[in-house]
């Protein structure tokens, strides 16, 4: 038999022999026990010496403090809602600064609508003397200008803005309602699959807004049931499915002091995407991505009044992922954009009407994200895939592409904000067994303090017994695919052990990365540790940081590849003395549940159970911005929906299999489940399953999860 494992990336250990019990579901989903300490509402300062952060007062107040970057100390307190709010304890969940830093936006009693969406109310304090300069009620994206004498908002599918001099609202837009017209903002689809939801943006000098215009008028309409009352509601919202046809989006520019709006004219084809808007340094000039419908074509748009010109092009035969990597220079003549144009995610230099001066970086790895550039010193920081595809460190290059330096030296997952004259860094670091360990770093990399090393998280994580985590790579169909796995402590191997695999696999994502792995990461240990049981994860083709054929090979075609290595991991694994090759189990979460019921189809001869929670069940349920990137339309590519859609596939199942699905999932809706379970009872096949009222996409809330993995847990006790 070939060697499976042929090399080791890191090996990672607890030091499973000391430990003293086992991990039971409360400690994870009951307690806090498994949460390491994170730092958040970290706001650099414009000295470059400080940085701000949200906490609470020895009265349990929230407040902004200032402080310095290399000692430590508190500088002095920058804002206490104490003041602000009367002497009511009112947290905010939010904050953001004008440019100067002389005002403060205060979000607080927000409420979610869908992924990255919400609506709350608002105050804008003067930091000099705590002062309330305006305020407004359940609104969405309240944004300052970069002065801060305004704040632009969308209430009621409308765009305002608040004069926070004068005290006077203007309403921009008069034409919104709901399921229809949505100004300011974008439509759900937009929202989930392009990563966004806030539709405007103010120039450089605080006096124009672009906006989105979302015409929902020829978008089918879902409906969902949410239970409580005695009748219950429906709640109506706007789903495009694959084929399916999409809001008509237009972009305006309004002018902030007197509301005169006007809409740019960027061709006749309506049937198409702009993922994105983004003003120049230059506060005449906004860029528009543009997307055409089946997304293997991308511009980059430049807008001066009324004159729209391309300056930049990319087509692929696969598809063009949509980026935010494009930062314009403040010389106000060129910019730095990122393209797979080579086969790998890299930088680029070029001129603002687009020409390509030179490629920045280059080689057989991914930039994964540009974390800062540093204008003054004409210096970008990254982080890139360049020691493994498994970590990510962090790196400098100059402008000129020369003088590449990595920074970080820790196998495992770097990250930094950087100080606005990047003299500072706070640098965050994890590992697959290492909490988040921040601390501050000087130009040189220096550490010049630990602002948090988690260590009672350490001590915590010292009361159990948890098992190795070992990182490696598989031969599996002609590719080495990066896989982790979960031993017992006191692995015996002389035994044999069932299997559980873990899986999510979707375009572009990572499961397998040396990086902290909170709740599930502590589930599997409970499995591995106190009912002895494998624990394996492994990336198949179409998944990320390892270049663009790799990624789009699954392209018109999702699930196919992605199955075929879930299979051939499990026949290879299965090999191994110590693996039980009757005992073998898979589940997953969304692209995972998808994953884990076409493997246990396909795979009946591998897999004796599948546990799929929220699963998409057939592409053509889903939404019709992800599903045509990766498939183009049901119309075109008919054969490749069906083929790898599992509820095409129930006939073949053998193995026991549990669905899962919360009945308020806006996301992948619960008609994904209901379907495949009328499939099952047409074709006579058992399966356990479970609903969640009211539950999304995330199945959260009070003892929800507590009560969804002690399902899952009887379940994979039972059946392997």
């Amino acid at each position: 038999m070939r060697n499976i494992v042929l090399f080791i990336l890191v090996v990672c250990s607890f030091g499973a022999n000391s430990q003293t019990r086992n991990i039971e579901l409360t400690d994870i989903w009951a307690s806090s026990t498994f949460y390491p300490k994170t730092i958040s509402g970290f706001v650099n300062l414009n000295d470059g010496k400080s940085y701000c952060i949200q906490e609470k007062d020895e009265d349990g107040f929230d407040v902004i403090n200032q402080y310095d970057y290399i000692s430590g100390k508190k500088v002095k307190e920058l804002m206490n809602a104490k003041n602000v709010f009367n002497g009511q304890k009112v947290g905010f969940s939010s904050y953001t600064f004008n440019d100067d830093q002389s005002k403060v936006l205060l979000y607080y009693n927000s409420k979610s609508i869908y992924r990255h969406s919400s609506r709350g109310d608002f105050v804008v304090v003067s930091l000099a003397n705590n002062a309330l300069l305006g305020k407004a009620e359940q609104v969405r994206y309240p944004t300052m200008n970069p002065s801060g004498k305004m704040v632009a908002y969308v209430k009621g599918n409308n765009l305002y803005t608040l004069n926070l001099a004068k005290g006077k609202t203007k309403q921009i837009t008069k034409d919104g309602e709901y399921n229809a017209i949505i100004n300011g903002a974008v439509d759900w689809v937009y929202e989930e699959e392009f990563g966004m939801s806030r539709g405007f943006e103010w120039n450089t000098d605080g006096t124009k807004l672009a906006y989105f215009r979302f015409d929902e008028s020829a978008v089918k309409q879902w409906q969902m049931t949410t239970y409580g009352d005695l009748y219950p509601e429906q709640y109506k919202f706007k789903y495009p499915k694959a084929g399916e046809a999409n809001s008509v989006v237009d972009v305006y520019i309004a002018d902030a002091a007197k509301g005169k709006c006007t809409k740019l004219e960027l061709g006749s084809e309506n049937d198409q995407y702009l993922p994105r808007i983004k003003w120049t340094t230059d506060p005449n000039v906004l860029s528009v991505q543009r997307l055409n419908r089946l997304q293997n074509k991308w511009e980059l748009l430049m807008v001066t009044g009324t004159s729209v010109e391309q300056s930049l092009e990319e087509t692929s035969k696969y598809y063009v992922d949509i980026t935010d990597d494009i930062f314009f220079l403040k010389d106000g003549k060129h910019m730095i954009v990122s393209s797979e144009s080579d086969g790998h995610k890299h930088l680029y230099f070029h001129k603002l009407d687009g020409p390509q001066i030179y490629q920045i970086t280059k080689g057989d790895w991914e930039v994964e994200k540009v974390l800062g550039i540093d204008n003054a010193n004409e210096k970008i920081y990254f982080t890139s895939t360049e020691v493994a595809s498994t970590e990510r460190h962090i790196y400098s290059i100059d402008f000129l592409g020369k003088n590449k330096t990595r920074l970080t030296t820790e196998s495992g997952w770097h990250t930094a904000k950087f100080s606005k004259d990047y003299s500072l860094a706070l640098h965050s670091y994890t590992s697959a067994t290492v909490p988040h360990q921040y601390t501050i770093k000087n130009s040189e990399w220096q550490t010049q303090r630990v602002v948090e090393d988690n260590e009672d998280f350490t001590k915590r994580n010292a009361d159990f017994t948890l098992g190795d985590i070992t990182f490696s790579t598989l031969p599996i169909n002609g590719q080495e695919l990066n896989y982790w796995m979960i031993k017992p402590a006191n692995f015996d191997s002389a035994k044999k052990y069932p299997m559980l695999m873990h899986v999510y696999g979707g375009p572009g994502s990572q499961t397998v990365k040396n990086s902290f792995g909170y709740s599930n990461f502590y589930w599997h240990q409970m499995l591995a540790n106190k009912h002895d049981m494998i624990i394996v994860s492994v990336d198949n083709r179409g998944t990320g940081a390892r270049g663009e054929e790799f990624k789009k090979m699954t392209y018109k075609q999702l699930g196919k590849y992605e199955t075929e290595d879930q299979i051939g991991a499990a026949k290879t694994l299965a090999r191994l003395a110590y693996v039980d090759q009757d005992r073998i189990g898979i589940w997953g979460w969304s692209y995972g549940g998808y994953m884990s019921s076409l493997a246990l189809a396909k795979g009946n001869d591998v897999f004796k159970m599948a546990i799929a929670i929220a699963p998409v069940t057939n592409w053509r349920f889903y939404d019709n911005i992800y599903t045509e990137r990766y498939m183009a339309l049901p119309q075109d590519n008919g054969s490749g929906y069906d083929d790898n859609s599992p509820i095409n596939f129930v006939k073949d199942i053998k193995g026991k299999y549990l669905i899962v699905h919360g009945t308020g999932d806006d996301n992948v809706h619960f008609e994904n489940s209901v379907m495949m379970v009328n499939e099952l009872i047409k074709n006579n096949i058992p399966f356990d399953s479970e609903y969640y009222p009211n539950k999304n996409h995330g199945i959260y809330g009070g003892y929800t999860r507590l009560h969804l993995y002690t399902k899952m847990t009887n379940f994979v006790l039972e059946n392997l």
